[in-house]
């Protein structure tokens, strides 16, 4: 296996933006830091356990997956439009009540996003299973992937405390394009 090939690709799709992405930086907007890494952690241990349900069950996934896939389309799709609601409902000149941004949310969210689920689904067929057998070789590269995803998620978290100011001086706006974020990719599960 080329690990160039497998780390660029890991970290293509972890850092590109996606739901979880995108609630990671409304919740560093709206709650702060310390929110956004509680959020962070949920998303990053469904992430872990996503990758390792893959790796156990890989064969199983590829012939029952087609079956379920049309339910994780619809409920992912749904719950992607609640939380475009949410994040464009959301009052920013009230004090903020954390409703979102809690290590449950990040955990749930990773489990309905089909981003996450197909790419649990396919880097370790693609990447790990040609070239590992052995349980600690698969492990050592889940969790090599778990941590990609980790920074790639820790980089939403300080980009949202970076731009934080300008983010709450246009906050109607970037509600209204991160909601529209949301309601996209919510979209394009379906094309």
């Amino acid at each position: 296996m080329t690990y160039t090939s497998f780390i660029l690709y890991s970290f293509i799709m972890t850092i590109t933006p996606g739901p979880t992405n995108i609630v990671i930086l409304s919740t560093v907007h709206h709650f702060g830091i310390k929110k956004a890494m509680e959020y962070t952690y949920g998303a990053t241990v469904a992430f872990a356990l996503l990758l390792f349900i893959s790796a156990s069950l890989n064969s199983m996934f590829i012939s029952v997956i087609p079956n379920i896939l049309i339910y994780m389309k619809i409920i992912g799709s749904l719950y992607m439009l609640f939380l475009a609601y949410q994040i464009y409902s959301t009052d920013s000149t009230k004090p903020p009540v954390s409703r979102t941004g809690t290590f449950y949310s990040g955990l749930f969210m990773q489990f309905l996003n089909p981003k996450v689920v197909l790419f649990t689904m396919t880097v370790i067929p693609s990447f790990i299973l040609p070239y590992y057998v052995t349980s600690k070789e698969i492990i050592l590269n889940v969790l090599l992937i778990t941590l990609i995803g980790f920074v790639a998620f820790l980089s939403w978290v300080l980009f949202g405390k970076m731009f934080r100011k300008l983010l709450l001086k246009y906050s109607k706006f970037v509600n209204i394009l991160l909601s529209l974020f949301l309601v996209y990719a919510a979209i394009m599960i379906w094309l």
